[in-house]
């Protein structure tokens, strides 16, 4: 064998294998992708039901006799919490199956209904007080957690039991049954029912949170960034200022949780489950990721522009905000989004400082109770309810379309800003 057949037969065998490289990168990257996909319609078909309510219509009695009222009584404040709003639900619903009579059919028979529609009532007799005394109104209300899932996925499960069903056919029937979007998702809190439950709290809880987090990471970690890349002497305590900056972006989270619980909550008395708390730590978790981006992208800054700048006579301090950070912004801008980005997604030190509890109301500001969309996920998850199910996937979907705003938002300035200079 000569030397040219023992080249061509080594130039085969590297193409072969560069071949064999390209084929399992193509099917590295296609598997990744296959799970994508897999995981993504895994989630939206959970999450399909949580966007929808099943609603029953009742004709609600509102003549004194069924609300208890005296005809010459005032519809007072007073007057209206004295009604019997669940006595009223039930009397409607004992209207639409008047063959009823047992009482464990009756038991079957109310838990058809939400147990938050004699609040609907209440709230609809508070704002329309000119309904007291006339015919019986016609309301839409939620159906039990258990009903609603029934309905909209048509599966029979334990907790529906076969008279419930022949209950939901004359519903249907009757045209008194149906689903609706529901609005309630995006504009109520956390409830103990599944049909009442919502992430308004936790999408105002990450607002809070986030903010607090924004005010401090920033400039906190392009100051830092700034300082080290430009100003700070080459010594060993750089360097040792350096490697832990580092080895901070790699510790994992939960032990920001641990230090925000010692040092915020026990020694400084910061109040518990405050999106102030959360904030902080998320804050000293996001600083790495903002530092370490921020110095990358200052330190790709061409050096002639620096030095062109300083032989015009301008200042280093000069040189390095009229010049160098507008220059770096779209690297420094990318970063700290995607730290912000991560931030969001956190749940296992906000777990430790107790943004774990279970809080009703919308939080009006950073130092009341509250909780975030992350730990709201972890806390329906972790529900018995069948319908709990949707509503965590349907708010990982929520959180997934915030995640993909803020990484379309860091293109877009890295974008821009890459444009103007």
């Amino acid at each position: 064998m000569n030397n040219t057949e023992i080249v061509k037969q080594g130039l085969k065998k590297r193409y072969a294998r560069e071949k064999r490289f390209q084929l399992y990168g193509k099917l590295a990257v296609l598997s990744g992708f296959v799970f994508l996909v897999i995981l993504l319609f895994d989630i939206t078909s959970k999450a399909w039901p949580a966007f929808s309510v099943t609603e029953i219509l009742l004709e609600i009695p509102v003549d004194h006799e069924s609300l208890g009222l005296s005809k010459d009584s005032e519809p007072n404040e007073e007057a209206l919490s004295g009604i019997n709003y669940a006595g009223l639900v039930k009397q409607a619903i004992r209207n639409v199956f008047p063959e009823v009579t047992k009482r464990q059919q009756k038991k079957l028979l109310y838990r058809l209904v939400s147990s938050g529609a004699e609040f609907e009532i209440k709230q609809m007799m508070g704002e329309n007080t000119d309904l007291i005394g006339g015919e019986p109104v016609s309301v839409w209300v939620k159906a039990d957690d258990d009903i609603d899932t029934y309905y909209k996925l048509e599966t029979v499960t334990s907790r529906v039991k076969g008279e419930q069903v022949r209950f939901i056919e004359k519903l249907k029937a009757e045209g008194r049954i149906q689903t609706s979007f529901n609005i309630d998702f995006f504009t109520t809190s956390d409830s103990r029912e599944p049909e009442q439950a919502g992430i308004r709290g936790a999408l105002v809880g990450s607002f809070w949170t986030l903010l607090v987090t924004l005010l401090v990471s920033l400039p906190v970690g392009i100051a830092a960034a700034i300082y080290l890349e430009e100003f700070a002497p080459q010594n060993k305590i750089t360097d040792f200022v350096e490697i832990n900056i580092n080895n901070l972006a790699a510790v994992p989270s939960i032990v920001f949780g641990l230090l925000g619980l010692a040092v915020f909550i026990s020694f400084f008395g910061l109040p518990r489950s405050a999106p102030l708390v959360g904030g902080l730590v998320l804050s000293l978790m996001t600083l790495p990721t903002i530092i370490i981006s921020s110095r990358a992208a200052i330190k790709s800054v061409p050096p002639s522009l620096k030095e062109a700048a300083l032989g015009l006579g301008a200042s280093h301090m000069q040189t390095v905000f009229h010049h160098v950070l507008p220059q770096a912004m779209p690297g420094v801008l990318t970063g700290a989004i995607i730290g912000m980005a991560q931030a969001l997604g956190e749940t296992a030190p906000l777990l430790m400082i107790g943004m774990v509890a279970f809080i009703v109301d919308v939080p009006g500001g950073i130092f009341d109770s509250a909780t975030v969309l992350p730990v709201q996920i972890f806390l329906w998850s972790d529900s018995p309810e069948r319908a709990f199910t949707a509503l965590t996937a349907a708010t990982i979907l929520v959180l997934l379309a915030f995640l993909t705003l803020m990484n379309a938002l860091a293109i877009f300035l890295r974008n821009y800003f890459e444009k103007k200079r």
